[in-house]
């Protein structure tokens, strides 16, 4: 820790030396023609009745469709048995060996990664660049992006690792690595599990980290005066301070973070929702005109560029970024449940991606139904000011609030995707403290710049890297969806879920689950020293 701090004062010295430039100035005009080289790359698109479209979207969007379909409408059926989970105290193995957090801790910390800043200034400037129609399309994003949810958490609990010092390290790296060498396919798991660590690396920096303090800033800079606030040009200082609080509580390890995000997640999530709701009660009038008009120009767009293609992309754009279905990072922290039964953590995840949409629905309806979308100045102002001003509507002191509750998105984002980052730096480099410090140190020095940077240069990048770990990610799970689809069966017939649309697998002769291949882990880990066996299905 006193490694971070030296680091953060030795930083915070050379910013004063430079007092003679604008420090934010600086930094937007050399960083952001980074984040629209890496913008243009990823989101390459293709011409589609006159409309440029990324056809990353449509992988995205196919994947939540396929899995949708191919699990029998999990998101629906499994609700409630997701709900059942997270209300059960944790399950331990007889050597305690199973996990490092609760169900519910788990869900905390990878709702604290997802519910952040992006659930309110991201679809804040999606709705201003797409129209109303934009907040329907991120909705049905998060509804497909249930079941990928649920296939990515699973997997992560089912192929996780073990470490000597009792901690656990999974995700995507692993079931991508170890889930295609079960089956005799190393030669495409190893690269493709590199490929996504280095993208989990720059998406932490981006989407986990730099959005959420920008506009995190741009917020207290707002509501303490906007260009005539003593914070003008002078949001590094925001960043320096953040990023202390947040090396504070990341080099404790998951266990740290999980107590921290446990209370803040529910704090943060009750504060936001009951704003939402009396904003919404006071314009209870226009809530049907407001549907109306959403769901109206989700298909039939006015001003918007692109039209509805226009208006599905950024609507879907936003759903990825928001609820990360697809990208696989909450399936990190997934990984280290306190469970035997990996499916179980699965429907857990479903409970995350549903949550996230409706956070983005009250963002979104709260902009339409008090009308700030005609009146503020879209494209001169920033996403959270928007958002801000649409509250501000109804609760004068709002602004307040809304600070409160950005630097709580903030901060609780920020240490959930320290954590991710962590560990596909780790999964690179191997376990180590050093190593562990040194990317503490890089993930505070971007919390600095971030929040300095101009908010499209931001948005960009962050969609950008964030997308791309979908590639990699979902490549992998179609190709061990059949055996996740077999534990599943096998779990409905063992703790009888979903009786109605799964009467037919309930009826069927006991299905053994597939567990984990030791032999596998044996071989190529090693040096890991895991011991999972204890943990997993038999």
């Amino acid at each position: 820790m006193k490694k971070i701090m030296t680091f953060l004062m030795l930083l915070l010295c050379s910013m004063q030396s430079a007092s003679a430039m604008n420090i934010d100035a600086f930094m937007d005009k050399h960083i952001a023609p980074v984040s629209d080289a890496v913008a243009n790359l990823i989101f390459f698109p293709i011409s589609i009745f006159g409309s440029k479209v990324p056809l990353i979207i449509f992988w995205i969007l196919f994947a939540g469709i396929f899995f949708t379909i191919y699990y029998k409408g999990i998101a629906i059926w499994g609700f409630k048995h997701a709900l059942d989970i997270v209300a059960k105290p944790a399950e331990k193995s007889e050597d305690g060996n199973c996990g490092e957090v609760s169900s519910f801790q788990a869900l905390a910390t990878a709702l604290s990664g997802t519910i952040g800043i992006g659930s309110i200034a991201g679809v804040a400037i999606s709705i201003s660049i797409g129209g109303p129609g934009a907040a329907f399309w991120i909705f049905v994003g998060a509804i497909l992006g249930m079941s990928i949810k649920f296939v990515e958490a699973t997997l992560a609990v089912k192929y996780r690792r073990f470490n000597l010092d009792g901690s656990v390290s999974g995700g995507p790296m692993h079931y991508i690595a170890h889930g295609l060498t079960r089956k005799n396919m190393r030669w495409l798991g190893q690269p493709l599990s590199v490929i996504f660590a280095i993208l989990c690396i720059g998406g932490g920096i981006t989407g986990g980290n730099m959005i959420q303090i920008n506009q995190t800033a741009h917020q207290l800079i707002f509501i303490t005066g906007g260009e005539h606030s003593i914070l003008h040009g002078y949001a590094w200082i925001i960043g320096l301070v953040v990023a202390v609080l947040i090396g504070l509580v990341v080099v404790g390890g998951i266990k740290s973070i999980a107590k921290v995000t446990t209370i803040l997640t529910p704090t943060m999530c009750l504060l936001y929702i009951v704003s939402g709701l009396v904003v919404i009660g006071a314009n209870i009038t226009h809530i049907p005109a407001a549907i109306v008009q959403i769901v109206t120009e989700a298909f039939h767009p006015t001003a918007v560029a692109g039209g509805i293609f226009g208006t599905i992309i950024i609507g879907l754009r936003r759903s990825v970024q928001s609820n990360e279905a697809g990208t696989g990072a909450a399936a990190i922290v997934y990984a280290t449940s306190q469970t035997k039964e990996p499916v179980s953590q699965g429907f857990v995840a479903l409970l995350e991606t549903f949550l996230t949409g409706v956070l983005c629905l009250f963002t979104s309806f709260a902009i339409v139904i008090t009308g700030v979308l005609k009146t503020s100045a879209v494209g001169k102002i920033s996403g959270i000011e928007l958002a801000s001003n649409a509250f501000q509507s109804v609760i004068s002191f709002f602004p307040i609030i809304l600070s409160i509750i950005a630097v709580l998105f903030a901060i609780s984002t920020l240490i959930s995707w320290a954590y991710y980052g962590q560990k596909a730096w780790t999964f690179l480099l191997g376990e180590g403290k050093k190593r562990v410090l040194t990317f503490n140190l890089i993930y505070c020095l971007f919390i600095v710049i971030g929040s300095a940077m101009n908010v499209k240069s931001i948005i960009d990048i962050t969609d950008a890297m964030m997308i791309a770990m979908c590639v990699p990610n979902i490549i992998v799970l179609y190709i061990l969806a059949p055996e996740i689809k077999k534990d599943l069966k096998a779990y409905c017939q063992k703790y009888k879920v979903g009786k109605l649309i799964n009467r037919g697998w309930i009826a069927e002769s006991e299905v053994q689950p597939i567990t984990v291949p030791v032999d596998v882990i044996e071989d190529e880990e090693k040096s890991v020293g895991e011991d999972i066996s204890s943990c997993q299905t038999k």
